[in-house]
């Protein structure tokens, strides 16, 4: 892999875009470049709903401490802790790459997710826009698409999203966590705040495209307690559906992860680890397909229970990928 070339005055994610950033404005950033060979990953794993996805960046400042994207990282030579919040990773030639890839007779047209690996709307975004440029190339090429960030910048596109919706296929997720933002700001700090991710997801759902949220990741003694009200204010603001994934942290990020839990919450530290070991079956982390989304015994079924029951209570539906419409079809299919 070509090294990515360091940017000496990259650009500025706030010029002429509003967006919700709380990272410091002292935080050191620094932005490197590359050309990328190819830019549409293939997934074979039966945990994720999805079979193809897009990442234009690499590392995200949301800066999310138990992201299981870290470890990524350490392939470009950077490390899986401040690194990835602050070394990212642009892939200039996401756009190209990508229309090419579907301009290919073999493409059926499958849906797409943005976001399976780092935000395609963390801050660079509104510099770079190449997340808007790949979902231009996706309208164009007749191909649905599915969504999930944190970011509010994703607002900026919403008239883009609602012609893929009507016309192709479009389906957004906003990831909530937390309806505290004194606890969510010790797990993802720089992202934007609660009540920034509901307002997105009202805008979007007025705009016609169809939003649901992730309550992703469930951290056992922290935000399991939560799960009604998210869900609640999720179905207010408009959303039809939702899901859930368990935290798990592989081997990189377990460190990473409880020593920033044991500085900010100290007395909780303890109380999380154990938790998550308890609905893994004394495991920190799950690496073999088909229990990586979801944990195992007596507490896991309670979690799942209580998000079950506040889904039909709510009239919620799982999330689901937004199916591919014939051309020329206007009428909403999902």
């Amino acid at each position: 892999m070509a090294k990515p070339r360091r940017l000496h005055n990259p650009p500025n994610p706030f010029a002429n875009t509003e967006i919700d950033w709380d990272v410091p404005v002292d935080t050191k950033l620094e932005v490197f470049e590359e050309r990328a060979k190819s830019i549409v990953a293939e997934n074979r794993s039966p945990d994720i709903g999805f079979r193809y996805s897009v990442n234009p960046y690499r590392g995200c400042s949301h800066g999310c401490i138990y992201c299981y994207a870290r470890p990524s990282h350490q392939y470009l030579g950077f490390g899986a802790g401040t690194d990835f919040d602050q070394k990212l990773v642009v892939k200039v030639n996401a756009p190209e790459l990508l229309e090419r890839r579907l301009k290919r007779r073999s493409w059926a047209r499958e849906p797409i997710a943005f976001s399976g690996n780092t935000d395609c709307y963390q801050p660079l975004e509104a510099s770079y826009e190449l997340t808007r440029r790949c979902l231009e190339v996706c309208l164009a090429a007749h191909t649905p698409v599915v969504l999930i960030t944190k970011g509010t910048l994703i607002r900026r596109d919403i008239p883009l999203l609602s012609e893929l919706a009507s016309r192709v296929g479009c389906h957004v997720h906003v990831s909530i966590a937390f309806a505290d933002d004194a606890v969510r700001r010790t797990f993802d700090p720089y992202a934007p705040p609660v009540n920034a991710r509901f307002e997105t997801v009202r805008q979007l759902a007025e705009a016609g495209v169809p939003v649901g949220v992730g309550v992703a990741p469930v951290l056992p003694g922290i935000n399991d307690a939560m799960i009604p009200e998210i869900l609640t204010r999720a179905r207010d603001a408009g959303a039809r559906t939702a899901f859930m994934t368990l935290t798990r942290l592989p081997a990189e990020v377990r460190p990473y992860f409880l020593e920033k839990v044991r500085a900010e919450l100290p007395t909780m530290a303890a109380k999380v680890e154990n938790g998550i070991r308890d609905l893994r079956g004394g495991a920190i982390n799950e690496p073999r397909f088909g229990r990586r989304m979801r944990g195992v015994g007596p507490r896991w079924q309670v979690i799942e229970q209580l998000f079950q029951l506040n889904m039909e209570k709510l009239g919620l539906r799982a999330s689901e990928l937004p199916v591919a419409k014939p051309r020329g079809q206007t009428s909403m299919v999902f």
